[in-house]
C-alpha cells in the first residue's frame, strides 16, 4: 500500500470520533504500530486535528473533513470502471451523469491518479438489445423507487400473456443481459421481479409507505434467491 493511501485510510478510520489505538490501526492497515506512530505524527504536523498519544489511542475532533476526490488508486479504478459500465448499460439520465462524472474525475485528479484512470482496462459497449425505451424506463423506475410511488404496469409473461399490475418498486437489478425491477405486487400480494423489456405500459401511481413484510429487507429474508418470474 502506498504511504499516501495509508494516511488517507488512517484519517477515514478516525473520522466520527472513534477512539482507536495504534495497535488497532496497525492491524487494520497491516503495518507495525511504529509505522502508525510516525504516520499520525506526520498527519498532526500537516494540520489534521488528531488528538491522543501512544499507548492511549487516537481520536479526531469533530468537524474535520477531507478535500474532495482524495481517492486511493484502487478506488479510482473502481469509479472509472463503474462509470463506464453505467454509461453503456444504465438509464439515459444515468449514462449522461456517468459521462459527466468521468470528465470531472479526469479534471480534478492529480497527474499520477489521472494517468492511472486513463489506463483502466475495463470498457463496456451497450448491446443492441438495450433499447432507448428500456433505458428511459430505468431512470423512471429509479425515480419511482426513490420517491416510493406505485407503478401501473402492463406486463407480458414468457408466453406473451399481458396482465395489468400495480406494484411498489423496491430496486433495480441488472443480470448481465436484462434489467429487472424488484417490487411488491399488489395483484399477487407477494414479491415479484419484472423484466423491463416485457413492460408494455407504464404509469406512475399513488405514493406508498413502507410496511412491514413488504420492504426490500423483507424480500431478502423471504426470498434468498430471486423469484424466477411473476
Amino acid at each position: 500500500m502506498r504511504r499516501a493511501d495509508r494516511l488517507f485510510r488512517i484519517v477515514q478510520h478516525l473520522r466520527g470520533g472513534r477512539l482507536l489505538t495504534a495497535a488497532q490501526l496497525a492491524e487494520k492497515l497491516e503495518v507495525t504500530p511504529r509505522t502508525i506512530y510516525r504516520d499520525v505524527a506526520d498527519l498532526i504536523g500537516s494540520g489534521v486535528p488528531i488528538e491522543g498519544e501512544a499507548g492511549v489511542g487516537y481520536v479526531m475532533r469533530a468537524g474535520y473533513d477531507l478535500p474532495p476526490l482524495m481517492f486511493t488508486t484502487d478506488e479510482v479504478v473502481a469509479l472509472v470502471a463503474g462509470a463506464r459500465l453505467i454509461r453503456a448499460w444504465g438509464g439515459q439520465a444515468m449514462a449522461a451523469a456517468a459521462e459527466e462524472a468521468l470528465v470531472k474525475i479526469e479534471t480534478v485528479l492529480p497527474d499520477e491518479a489521472r494517468a492511472r484512470a486513463a489506463r483502466v482496462p475495463v470498457h463496456s459497449i451497450a448491446h443492441a438489445s438495450l433499447s432507448e425505451e428500456v433505458r428511459g424506463l430505468i431512470d423512471r423506475i429509479e425515480t419511482a423507487s426513490t420517491d416510493r410511488r406505485r407503478l401501473h404496469l402492463g406486463y407480458s409473461d414468457a408466453d406473451g400473456r399481458v396482465t395489468e399490475r400495480i406494484v411498489r418498486p423496491l430496486g433495480l437489478w441488472y443480470w448481465g443481459s436484462v434489467w429487472t425491477v424488484v417490487a411488491w405486487c399488489e395483484l399477487r400480494e407477494d414479491f415479484r421481479m419484472f423484466r423491463l423489456d416485457r413492460i408494455s405500459r407504464f404509469d406512475f401511481g399513488a405514493p406508498f409507505r413502507e410496511e412491514k413484510g413488504k420492504r426490500l429487507s423483507d424480500f431478502y429474508l423471504t426470498c434468498p434467491r430471486p423469484p424466477e418470474g411473476p
